[in-house]
């Protein structure tokens, strides 16, 4: 394992270990992968996903022309945000993974406040 797969792992444990999603403020989740980026509302008590969007998902398919950019990760936001606000669910906790809150993650972050995600 490379050193810097390491401390990536590093960061992501140090952020889980402050970061837990309850019923009541559940855990939102991102992963930024090469193509595409996932996001994931996810209640850690039950262990159970409650809504998930990514630049894969049918909605988006076809209003993307690039899914790796921060207009498709400003998409994400949106699509998260309106199926939780669906679901009644108003209050989260940001979890960023390792990742800096820049670029892409802040992106999807400010996104997702701006369509009535309290976080």
């Amino acid at each position: 394992m490379k050193d810097s797969d390491k401390r990536f792992d590093y960061r992501i444990k140090r952020v889980r270990n402050k970061v837990k999603g309850t019923e009541e403020r559940p855990r939102l989740s991102v992963h930024r992968g090469c193509k595409h980026i996932y996001a994931q509302i996810i209640d850690d008590s039950k262990g159970i996903t409650l809504v998930s969007a990514s630049t894969l998902s049918p909605e988006l398919k076809g209003k993307l022309k690039v899914s790796d950019t921060v207009a498709a990760a400003k998409f994400v936001g949106d699509l998260i945000a309106k199926k939780a606000t669906e679901k009644g669910l108003n209050k989260i906790v940001f979890d960023r993974r390792g990742y800096e809150y820049t670029g892409k993650i802040k992106a999807l972050a400010d996104a997702a406040r701006g369509n009535g995600l309290d976080f």
